[in-house]
């Protein structure tokens, strides 16, 4: 097997509800914390981080449709822990 190996369960250093500081990219040096993890990807999504843009189809809970901002996933690997959450997870 050559390549990337996929891992069951892989740790990442990062938990739901961290303030984190983005190291590199477009939003170095904002903060936020952290509302989703995904470990199996090595993403998470932070609050205030790395907005998109996505086209919504008018639907009867959004009759407008249209394009709404919301935050996208950023590499784990671009994050530092700057305050740990309080509960343990």
């Amino acid at each position: 097997m050559s390549g990337s190996v996929l891992v069951n369960n892989p740790s990442v250093h990062v938990r739901r509800g961290d303030v984190v500081e983005v190291l590199s990219g477009e939003d170095k040096g904002k903060s936020g914390k952290i509302l989703t993890v995904n470990r199996v990807k090595g993403t998470a999504i932070v609050e205030g981080i790395r907005f998109i843009k996505k086209h919504m189809r008018k639907t009867q809970e959004n009759p407008e449709g249209g394009i709404i901002e919301k935050e996208g996933p950023i590499p784990v690997s671009k994050l530092k822990v700057i305050e740990r959450s309080k509960k343990a997870e």
